[in-house]
């Protein structure tokens, strides 16, 4: 999985390709800390339109991802069939704003 962060005024975006799974831990965090990081980023959106698979640990990293943006708003956008249906049966929609 790549993961590119785009910052553009209060509004963070961050990019993620390929497979989200517990190999991406790493990649994840440190674009997740590069969002945070920025105190003029109050909305957080992650865009899923190119990830084609999600595992339990990548929704673990999006609990965490939640917990620290604390504050901030936080939106999972241009989610595939494949990854809505997981947040889905996740009951993710309860936790997330998911556009």
């Amino acid at each position: 999985m790549t993961a590119i962060v785009e910052i553009n005024g209060q509004t963070g975006r961050l990019l993620l390709s390929g497979q989200f799974d517990f190999s991406a831990h790493r990649d994840f965090r440190q674009a997740c800390d590069e969002l945070l990081g920025s105190e003029a980023v109050r909305e957080i959106l992650i865009d899923f339109g190119q990830v084609d698979y999600l595992d339990s640990s990548a929704l673990g990293m999006l609990l965490l991802l939640k917990e620290k943006a604390a504050g901030r708003q936080l939106a999972l956008i241009n989610c595939r069939d494949t990854v809505r249906q997981v947040l889905e049966i996740a009951c993710f929609g309860k936790i997330f704003t998911i556009r």
